[in-house]
Order: structure tokens, then sequence, then C-alpha cells
């Protein structure tokens, strides 16, 4: 229970539904004074306070577990990322090791058979696995965040909200008078309550890389005060003006170097990805690919939260276990190393992997004009 109206919701339907709940806030460690919490948070003393307040409304033991050292490994990798030039997701990697790991482990310790959420998607058993869709109202759709949840914890996992749209979650609390019923949605990571995560950076004393803004030519455009300050798609914040809007293409950190390009330069053609996940699919099913050669099939990839998938062909690489190819059948823009890609067919979900590289159409059109 994030103390917003979502979870408070989904802990409504079980409790209406006749499940037996203990509600649990997750606390993760970082200290804001209350007076400089945004209006649309989570993850704060107000939302803790939020929270505690729905579950005495619905009669239920409620818990405040403190993930502090939890949440603190997700902020180093968080801030590692940037340092190596890639775009986190620590969502997608708070939903794998802790909503749907740390707080099973919870459940257990308190005899409870599943955790439950209020995340906007859909799940389901059939034959034994979870069968993951999007939430009905796309518009707020969260299987995105879940393509890295196992299906072991998705066995064991409700989510009562994903065949409802948010209009009428909000009037079911209001109905029911629960607290939450009007409360603004989270829109900041947990842990960067500024919404900056560069205050996290300069707190965290994490070594900037300094240096040029470069064009793909290598003419240098201007100075920079770090790779970090950036990522892949970014328009605005680099200063640098000329006419054409620029976008920022590549991050080559080791040397200091953030690559600015047109709007077409910022497309790819094709990504790698790694530690794919599967949820309820068995790749192997889809052809009659002999042994030991890449297994290759259609589906649709998804490459950032707010970003419309995309139809590709996807390759299972055979020598190296875990990662696979995305072709696009047409570019698509902003595809940043670290984030998630997706992999869906329609509203189902078929799990995804961690985002390793992307080559952008430039790359691709220089090789094939030189064979």
């Amino acid at each position: 229970m994030s103390g917003g109206v979502d979870s408070s919701v989904a802990a409504w339907m079980l409790s209406e539904a006749g499940h037996e709940l203990v509600g649990l806030f997750m606390r993760n460690g970082v200290k804001v004074a209350e007076e400089d919490v945004p209006k649309k948070s989570c993850c704060s003393v107000g939302d803790a306070r939020d929270a505690r307040m729905v579950a005495a409304r619905l009669e239920i033991p409620f818990q405040a577990v403190d993930l502090g050292p939890e949440f603190g490994n997700l902020i180093d990798f968080f801030v590692d990322e940037y340092s190596r030039g890639r775009t986190p997701n620590p969502c997608a990697l708070c939903n794998r090791d802790l909503k749907f790991g740390r707080l099973l482990e919870f459940a257990d310790e308190l005899g409870c058979e599943a955790v439950a959420t209020g995340h906007y998607a859909r799940l389901d058993i059939e034959d034994g696995r979870p069968i993951l869709r999007r939430g009905v109202d796309h518009t707020k759709d969260q299987s995105y965040q879940l393509f890295s949840v196992s299906e072991a914890h998705l066995l064991r996992t409700r989510l009562p909200l994903g065949g409802l749209q948010k209009t009428e979650v909000r009037a079911m609390a209001s109905n029911v008078g629960l607290k939450t019923a009007q409360k603004p949605d989270s829109q900041e990571i947990c842990f960067v309550p500024s919404n900056d995560y560069r205050v996290l950076l300069a707190e965290r004393n994490v070594e900037l890389h300094p240096g040029n803004f470069v064009n793909r030519a290598g003419k240098r455009l201007g100075k920079h005060k770090g790779t970090e300050h950036f990522t892949i798609g970014q328009r605005r914040g680099h200063g640098i003006g000329g006419g054409t809007p620029l976008y920022v293409v590549d991050l080559r950190t080791a040397v200091g170097e953030v690559v600015l390009g047109t709007r077409e330069e910022c497309f790819s053609e094709s990504l790698l990805a790694d530690d794919v996940n599967w949820i309820g699919f068995d790749p192997a099913s889809e052809s009659d690919t002999p042994v030991g050669e890449n297994i290759r099939f259609e589906a649709e990839i998804q490459v950032r939260y707010h970003h419309a998938a995309a139809a590709a062909t996807i390759e299972l690489l055979a020598d190296e276990p875990g990662v696979f190819r995305v072709h696009f059948h047409e570019p698509q823009s902003a595809v940043a190393p670290g984030q998630g890609a997706a992999i869906y067919r329609g509203d189902r979900l078929l799990g995804g992997g961690w985002i390793r590289s992307a080559v952008p159409v430039t790359e691709v059109s220089a090789s094939r004009a030189e064979s």
C-alpha cells in the first residue's frame, strides 16, 4: 500500500471479495522534510500516513517495512547506470526485486499466499503458467514495468485493477469513502523526490565525465559538465542552438562526448538485449529451428514506458543464451541502453530483456552502402 488511490482500491476490492489482508508500506530510507515533498509523490511520511488510514478504514492490520538497505542497492545501481552512459529503469528493477521479490519473503513470514498491488495490468493463470496482459485502461497500463518479473513470482501475484478504467477506480474510492480518492498520481521516482536525478548524482558525489558536444562526424559543438546529465533522445537542456532541433543520439562516457544529431539521426533499426525473461511463453514453439541455430519470430517491442510497441522480428542468439536481437520493421527513436525491451503480441506481454545497445539507422545505411 503506497498511500495512493490505486493500492487503496485494490485493497478494498480484495477485502470485499473476502480475502484476509495485511497492508504493507515500503519505507525507502530516503529522508525528506514533509514540506519539501511534491504533491505527486509516493513513499513519503504523508503517504505512509494515508496508507495507514486506509488500512484502518478497511479494518486490516498494517505494517511499514524498512527496505532502506534494499533501496540503497537500487540507488547504487541507478547512479552507476548513468556513470556508464546508460538510462536506468529503476521501477522495473524495483518490481522484480522488491515488490514481487522482497515483499513475497514478507508474505512467507506472515503466512500469506500472495502479494497484491494496484498495477494496471491483467494477470491470469493458464496451464500453471502466468499470462500477463495490458490493463484495460491503456492510458494507465503498467504491464511494461513487469517484463522482468519471474513466472514464479507472478504466480503469487494479484492485480485487481487490470480490468478497470482509472475513472472507475477513483469513483469506487469516493463511493466507499477512502481518503485517497482524489489524491494525485505519483509522477516521480520514489527516491528522487525533487524529480531531478541530477540532484541525486550530486548528493552521491558521482564522478562526472565532462567533455564536448559533438555531431556524428565528430565536429565539436560546445562543452558540457558531464555525460551523466543526458539521456538518449533528449532534446532540451544541452544549450546548443542553430535552427534545426538537436537530440542526444549517443553517449560516449569514456571520452566525455555527448553526440547530438537531428531527429532522423535519433532512430535505430535494431537493438541487442540481454537477461531475457519469458512470461507464459515458449519461443522454441514458434518454429522448427534446429538446435544450435537462432530462433526467429514476429512480435512487437516496447522500448520505454511511454512508447507505442513497434512491429519487429525477434532473433534469439544461440551462441549467447539469454540474449536477443530486435530488427524493427520501421526504425524507432530514442532506443536507450539500460531501458527494458518488452515483447508483446497485441495486449499480451511475452517477456523481455534489458537493452544492451542499439544500431542507429545511419550506421546501418553506411554499412549497406559499403557492402
